[in-house]
């Protein structure tokens, strides 16, 4: 299966290639894209690819723990320790705020109501990250771009797929509007040192949830599906 994802991939790609050689400025075909999103989570490859970068992000902890006083973990929620996949494909990949989502299956559904839900599946390999983490001593943190007004379906949601155990969960305040989430997440970043804490990893699925610095190293998930600036 996963030579076959390969092969009709470097088709697509192939056929995007010769497009941009007639010279035009077209950008790579958004249906196109959308296959190939589609392909690499249900090939398996993307499962994979999260596995690799969790198993990183656990020896390195385990090594670093025990050599830092108060270590800390930062985790990202949104398809770093929490699933959207089920919203994304009803979505037909859309990501729209407002809306509310509509009875049975694949049917669209607006973020919100999804967040409000506190339906989201884990994402087992951080979760294994998170109790490595744990087991060794060391202090986690959830610092997300949902607002503050979905703390209570995102805490039932974290708690209902094993992160039992964390020092504080950051939402961004109601109304606020931020440029990059890196602008949230870096200054909460470095209010976590500012108590003591050494962050030794920080794990998300956008460029801008590790953006910043304020944190001895970062792990970034694959992520194909959106993008958050």
């Amino acid at each position: 299966m996963r030579g076959a994802f390969i092969a009709g991939l470097a088709l697509m790609l192939s056929a995007c290639a010769a497009a941009s050689a007639g010279g035009l400025a077209e950008p790579a075909n958004v249906g196109i894209a959308k296959i190939a999103a589609t392909r690499y989570h249900d090939s398996g490859a993307y499962a994979r690819d999260l596995e690799k970068v969790a198993r990183l992000a656990e020896a390195w902890i385990l090594r670093r723990a025990p050599r830092v006083n108060k270590p800390a973990l930062v985790l990202d929620i949104d398809d770093t320790s929490l699933s959207n996949w089920p919203e994304i494909l009803a979505n037909d990949f859309g990501r729209f705020v407002d809306g509310p989502c509509l009875a049975g299956p694949h049917q669209p559904c607006g973020w919100r109501d999804w967040d409000l839900k506190g339906a989201d599946p884990v994402l087992p390999t951080t979760l294994r990250v998170y109790q490595a983490a744990r087991a060794v001593g060391v202090t986690v943190f959830f610092i997300t771009g949902r607002p503050e007004s979905q703390r209570q379906a995102t805490l039932r949601n974290l708690r209902r797929a094993g992160y039992s155990t964390f020092a504080r969960l950051d939402m961004v305040p109601e109304n606020a509007r931020f440029a990059s989430a890196a602008d949230f997440k870096a200054p909460r970043r470095r209010a976590i040192e500012a108590e003591g804490y050494t962050i030794i990893a920080n794990m998300g699925d956008q460029h801008s949830d590790l953006a910043g610095g304020a944190s001895e190293r970062t792990f970034l998930l694959p992520n194909p599906f959106y993008y958050i600036p």
